[in-house]
């Protein structure tokens, strides 16, 4: 066979070869992304990562499987979060406070008293204001989608009915670790008692705290009516939540990919925010029929004088004032 012939044979086989052989994708096998959080599989933050995993496959078309770990299975708070970072898990979502550390200017968003209602709190985190904090994260190998909801932080605890900051006095309160909800608590003569949310039910239960602090939706679906008689509808904080991924991981996928991952986690959070916000009476209710005392008629401003102005001062020793002023203006 000439060398015309036979490579004219090897090309005619290899084209028909081609034609034959299903097309492959460069990503055939898709990427799975672990997605961890500590709240229980009844709360609105896994009905939302179940929604953003479901958003995720249907548009990067199958190449970015997400795969979600509720109820801290994957550890506790700081643990997910330094594995992001790490890099043995993609994906995880927990308190604004447990990021303060790594990223300080976030512990604006947890001064008491700092936003007027929740659409004060979404204008803030929707806009410029909450795309420079979560920019803040970037030089520690995170990078935040958007920003989720927990809401308004109230009291709870086992020992008396907390009426007026003096009810306050001696009581072991169970805290984020974010420096502005620490020395709130110290003002109001508490003793503060920083700890991760996977803990807090056990340290409740035997009384190693006596009390916690935390929104109506997350007290029913932790079941802290179980290890809790008393309830004060103090909302003297509203928490926030930053959805991060590896940083490295994201900036490795193709442009389309990383807008797909953003507008996924965003729609997400717009998702959760409406859930909570729907979720807030009946919940309360709720915790009231499982045997909940409520104080619900609460002077928030005697407790506002006592912490806002110094935990804000605090702050803005530390940063300036620029940031609190401007979320001050931010129209709802």
């Amino acid at each position: 066979m000439s060398g015309i012939t036979r490579r004219t044979v090897l090309a005619g086989a290899a084209a028909a070869a081609a034609v034959a052989a299903p097309y492959v994708s460069a990503h055939a096998a898709p990427m799975r992304w672990r997605f961890a959080h500590p709240h229980p599989e009844s709360d609105s933050w896994q009905k939302a990562a179940l929604k953003f995993a479901e958003l995720v496959k249907e548009r990067t078309k199958g190449e970015i499987e997400v795969q979600v770990f509720p109820n801290g299975v994957l550890g506790n708070d700081p643990t997910i979060i330094n594995a992001v970072r790490g890099g043995s898990l993609e994906i995880c979502l927990t308190g604004n406070p447990f990021f303060t550390g790594l990223a300080p200017k976030l512990n604006v968003l947890d001064l008491p008293f700092l936003f007027r209602d929740r659409k004060h709190a979404a204008a803030v985190l929707d806009g410029p204001i909450g795309d420079s904090l979560r920019k803040e994260l970037e030089g520690s190998g995170l990078k935040a989608l958007a920003t989720w909801d927990i809401g308004w932080r109230n009291l709870t605890n086992n020992r008396r009915a907390v009426n007026t900051p003096e009810d306050l006095k001696g009581l072991k309160i169970r805290t984020t670790p974010n420096p502005a909800h620490i020395k709130a608590f110290q003002l109001l003569g508490a003793v503060p008692t920083p700890m991760a949310f996977t803990e807090l039910f056990t340290a409740l239960e035997v009384g190693s705290v006596d009390g916690q602090e935390n929104p109506t939706t997350l007290i029913l679906n932790a079941k802290f009516y179980e290890v809790q008689k008393h309830l004060t509808m103090s909302q003297h904080a509203f928490t926030t939540g930053p959805l991060t991924v590896n940083k490295g991981k994201f900036e490795a996928l193709s442009p389309e990919l990383q807008k797909a991952l953003v507008e996924c986690g965003r729609e997400a959070a717009r998702l959760q925010w409406a859930m909570n916000a729907d979720s807030e009476a009946s919940s309360l209710a709720e915790l009231k029929a499982k045997g909940m005392q409520v104080v619900e008629k609460v002077d928030r401003d005697a407790f506002a004088k006592i912490v806002a102005e110094e935990t804000r001062k605090d702050f803005v020793e530390k940063f300036g004032p620029e940031l609190p002023k401007q979320i001050d203006a931010a129209a709802a």
